[in-house]
């Protein structure tokens, strides 16, 4: 270990050039998703805690979708209305009474895939007392294959906080709520960092931008566009960006109580929604618009 940080410190010395192989997927990835339900039971207890009374509640009403590679999926809609249980579905990772068909390249989930996909989670899990650096290379030798030489995977995490903006913060501690480090902004980059190391063809986020500044938000969004345009499929939820956010995304879903309202380019929402008989009464933002809808005003 102590030789790996020594590494780690001539590596910051030096300022090595860093390599070109994030800057493309390695293998494009189209996501589709077709009529997705998810169900979950509800039991309610009575005295001695006997079960007197079972129900089902659908969450997910019928969802069908596709994301190409080089595109990135937004979805909106207002707390509650099934957008990390349709995300956590397409990531594999949720379980129960879900049905419908979603494939990656026309195929079903495997291990295969999931070693080409990446799922950033909305509350950051890092630790508080480790710089920038040191999490990434850390995770670097955990995660990357052992075809890699202990300097290769150094190199890679060097690249990741080039590429993701973190070079000024990379000695800087994570830190933690009685522990000052770095930011909100920089913490979610760390986190989004993590899953760029193995260079996923599919990169899933839930609420990346959230308790950020609109700056702060603009930068992420930023770096995942960039990435999108590596020819990778990014996939996100989103609660409420800003206009300049807004059109930077390829393709809106937008939920309600579960159901889609609307499913295609971001460009051309505001659009159908006025061919429908629905349009702002004074100029707004898109996204603001489409929550009112979804929540029914």
């Amino acid at each position: 270990m102590e030789q790996e940080m020594a590494d780690i410190e001539a590596l910051n010395e030096e300022e090595p050039e860093v390599p070109t192989i994030f800057k493309k997927a390695t293998r494009a990835v189209s996501l589709k998703f077709e009529d997705v339900v998810y169900k979950v039971k509800l039991t309610k207890a009575g005295f001695c805690g006997k079960i007197v009374k079972a129900e089902e509640k659908v969450i997910l009403k019928g969802i069908t979708g596709k994301v190409l590679p080089g595109e990135m999926l937004a979805m909106l809609g207002p707390s509650g209305s099934g957008k990390t249980t349709l995300l956590t579905a397409l990531g594999g990772k949720l379980g129960g009474l879900l049905d419908g068909n979603i494939s990656y390249n026309g195929k079903k989930f495997s291990n295969s895939m999931k070693r080409n996909m990446g799922f950033v989670t909305q509350d950051d899990v890092l630790y508080p007392h480790l710089t920038v650096t040191e999490t990434l290379v850390f995770t670097a030798l955990l995660r990357l294959e052992d075809s890699f030489t202990t300097e290769e995977k150094i190199v890679h995490a060097e690249s990741v906080i080039t590429q993701l903006g973190l070079t000024k913060c990379k000695n800087s501690i994570i830190g933690g709520p009685f522990l000052r480090g770095v930011s909100g902004g920089e913490r979610k980059r760390v986190s989004i960092g993590q899953e760029m190391l193995i260079n996923p063809s599919l990169l899933f986020l839930d609420e990346p931008t959230s308790g950020l500044d609109s700056t702060t938000a603009q930068r992420i969004v930023s770096n995942l566009w960039e990435l999108a345009k590596g020819g990778r499929t990014i996939v996100m939820t989103i609660h409420q960006p800003s206009s300049r956010l807004f059109y930077m995304f390829d393709k809106v879903l937008l939920l309600s109580e579960g159901s889609p309202l609307y499913f295609g380019e971001g460009s051309q929402v505001m659009d159908y929604f006025s061919s429908n008989g629905y349009a702002p009464a004074v100029p707004m933002n898109p996204a603001d618009f489409l929550l009112d809808l979804a929540n029914g005003m």
